[in-house]
C-alpha cells in the first residue's frame, strides 16, 4: 500500500473524534486491514504511581475506556525518566522474554502475544505508548513497526487532544456537580442570622469569637432544636474560610450502607452502580468547613474511618484510589450524651477526646427567655415574606408573655413551627399563637373491633355457611345456580369439603 495514503487516512480517522475511545476503535479499523493486528491498547505514563494507566482500547468487539494501572520496576521507570530509547517502537515478538512483555501481557491474560510499542511523545514529554496486539509468536515484522511508526506524531497529538479534551469535560462535571451542591445547601440554610447573640446566646458568641479564626475541631452540645446549625454557620462565617465551601452532613439521615461512598466518595467501577468517579462530602470540604450533625449516630466503622481522617487529615475513596490530602475545619454537633456512650461502649473513646477538644454547650429557649420576644419576631416577619402575607401581622399584647411562659420542648425549632401554623390559620387584627392541641382519647366504640367472649369455631363458622348456600340452591351443587357457583369454588371442591365437615349431599340430603 502507498504510505502517504496510508498515513492520511490513519490520520483522519485518528483525529475524527475527541472521544479517545471512538478514535481508536475507528483507527484499529483501519490498521487491521494492512497489518496483523488483533488488539491495539492506549496507555499514559504516571509518576505519581511510579507507572502506566492504561485508559482506552479497541479490539474486534469495538472500543472502550478502561482503568487499569501497572507499577513497574524502578529500572525501567529510571529508563523512562532518563529518556534512554534507540528508536520510537519497539517490537516484542517474544514476551516472555521481556521484562516488560512480561508483566504487560500478564496483566492482560496475553501472554501468547506478539506485540508492538509506539511511543508517543510531545514537546519531548513521554504522553504515553500505543500497543498493538497480534496473537501468536513473532507476527511482527520490521517492516511492520516502520509502516506503524509513520503514525506516531498523529497518536500523539490526537491522544493529547482527547486527553484535555476529557479532562475538561471532567472538570466542568466536577464544577456543576459542586455548583448544584452548594446551591441546594445555601437553599437548606436555616439561616444566617443568630438571633439572640446579645442577650441568651452571648456566651455561645463569646466563644464562637475565640475558636472561629483558627482549625480545631468543635464540638456543639445541645438539645434538639436548639441551632446547632446556625452556630455552625456562624462560626464558618467568621473564620478564614468563609468563602470556601461549607458541607452540612446528617450523619443519622445517611443508609449504613452509603456512609462510606457519601463521606469518603468512590472509584468508578468501586461497587454495583458506581459507574462514575463520585467525590465525597469531606472531599467537596477541601480548604473549608464540613459540619458533622448527630455525629453520634455513626455505626462504629465509621466512627474508626473518621478517627483516622482526623488523625492524617487524608481520606481514601471507596475502590482502592491513592490518599487524598485534605484542609478541613471540622464542626461536630449531637444531642446525646456522648460520655455515657462512651462508658456504654457506643462511641469510641479516642474519637471522642478528638472532637471534644473546645465544646460549646448551646442552652434550651426555656434557659434564655429573653431570646424568645426576638425569634417570634424574626420567625414572624421570615414566615409571613414565604407565605406571601403583606402586611406582617402584629402580636396582641398579651401573647408575648403567655409564649415566654411556656416550656418550649421542641426550642427553636418548636417555635418556628407554631408561628407559622398560627400565619396559615391567621385571618386578621391581632396575631395570636395556635399551639396544636393534644387530640383528644378516640373511643373506644368508635373504631376500635368488638370483642365477643364467645367465638365460634371455624369450621362450624363455614359449615354454616355451606349450609346456607345449598338452601338457597334448593340442594343442587353443580350448574350455574348451584352452590358451588355461589361460593366461587369448583363442585369437587366444595363437595370434599363438605365430606370433611360432615355435611350429606346427594338426593336425600338434609341440610340442616
Amino acid at each position: 500500500m502507498d504510505e502517504n495514503l496510508f498515513f492520511k487516512q490513519a490520520t483522519l480517522l485518528l483525529c475524527s473524534s475527541l472521544d479517545v475511545e471512538i478514535a481508536l476503535w475507528r483507527c484499529f479499523q483501519f490498521v487491521r486491514k494492512h497489518l496483523p493486528v488483533d488488539a491495539m491498547y492506549l496507555n499514559i505514563y504516571e509518576p505519581s504511581i511510579s507507572g502506566i494507566r492504561y485508559i482506552a482500547m479497541a479490539d474486534a468487539h469495538g472500543g472502550r475506556k478502561i482503568e487499569k494501572s501497572i507499577k513497574l520496576p524502578a529500572g525501567l521507570i529510571q529508563a523512562i525518566e532518563s529518556g534512554q530509547r534507540l528508536k520510537d517502537y519497539l517490537i516484542i515478538n517474544t514476551p516472555e522474554d521481556d521484562p516488560l512483555g512480561r508483566i504487560i501481557t500478564a496483566e492482560f491474560d496475553l501472554a501468547d502475544h506478539s506485540f508492538i510499542a509506539l511511543r508517543l511523545y510531545i514537546e519531548g514529554h513521554r504522553l504515553g505508548v500505543i500497543d498493538l496486539f497480534a496473537k501468536g509468536a513473532d507476527r511482527f515484522s520490521q517492516e511492520n513497526a516502520l509502516l506503524i511508526s509513520q503514525l506516531r506524531e498523529p497518536f500523539a497529538i490526537a491522544m493529547a487532544n482527547a486527553l484535555k479534551h476529557q479532562e475538561l469535560v471532567d472538570i466542568k462535571e466536577k464544577l456543576l456537580s459542586d455548583n448544584r451542591y452548594l446551591h441546594s445547601e445555601l437553599i437548606a440554610q436555616s439561616g444566617n442570622e443568630v438571633v439572640g447573640a446579645e442577650t441568651g446566646l452571648k456566651e455561645v458568641m463569646d466563644k464562637v469569637a475565640q475558636i472561629a479564626h483558627l482549625k480545631n475541631t468543635i464540638l456543639l452540645l445541645g438539645e434538639t432544636g436548639t441551632g446547632k446549625e446556625v452556630i455552625a454557620n456562624a462560626i464558618h462565617r467568621q473564620s478564614p474560610r468563609s468563602k470556601e465551601p461549607f458541607i452540612k452532613v446528617n450523619c443519622g439521615a445517611i443508609p449504613e450502607n452509603l456512609i462510606d461512598s457519601e463521606l469518603f466518595g468512590h472509584e468508578k467501577g468501586a461497587f454495583t452502580g458506581a459507574v462514575t468517579q463520585k467525590r465525597g462530602r469531606f472531599e467537596r470540604a477541601h480548604k473549608g468547613t464540613i459540619f458533622l450533625d448527630e455525629i453520634g449516630e455513626l455505626p462504629p466503622w465509621a466512627q474508626i474511618r473518621l478517627l483516622r481522617v482526623l488523625q492524617t487529615e487524608e481520606i481514601e475513596r471507596v475502590g482502592g484510589s491513592p490518599p487524598i490530602k485534605l484542609d478541613i475545619r471540622v464542626i461536630a454537633a449531637t444531642h446525646r450524651d456522648m460520655q455515657q456512650m462512651v462508658n456504654d461502649g457506643l462511641f469510641r473513646e479516642d474519637l471522642w477526646f478528638r472532637i471534644n477538644m473546645f465544646p460549646i454547650f448551646i442552652p434550651p429557649l426555656h434557659a434564655r427567655i429573653s431570646d424568645i420576644p426576638l425569634l417570634t419576631s424574626y420567625f414572624l416577619e421570615k414566615k409571613s415574606k414565604e407565605l406571601g402575607i403583606h402586611p406582617v401581622p402584629e402580636i396582641a399584647a398579651e401573647e408575648l408573655k403567655n409564649i415566654m411562659q411556656q416550656t418550649w420542648p421542641g426550642n427553636v425549632r418548636e417555635l418556628e413551627n407554631v408561628v407559622e401554623r398560627s400565619l396559615i390559620l391567621h385571618r386578621q387584627g391581632p396575631f395570636y399563637f395556635q399551639r396544636p392541641q393534644n387530640p383528644s382519647p378516640i373511643a373506644k366504640n368508635d373504631f376500635s373491633l368488638k370483642i365477643d367472649s364467645h367465638i365460634i369455631p371455624l369450621d362450624e363458622v363455614v359449615r354454616n355457611h355451606i349450609v346456607q348456600a345449598l338452601k338457597t340452591a334448593r340442594g343442587k351443587i353443580n350448574g350455574t345456580t348451584g352452590a358451588a357457583a355461589l361460593l366461587h369454588i369448583h363442585p369437587n371442591t366444595l363437595r370434599n369439603r363438605m365430606r370433611k365437615l360432615g355435611i350429606e349431599f346427594g338426593r336425600n340430603c338434609n341440610t340442616r
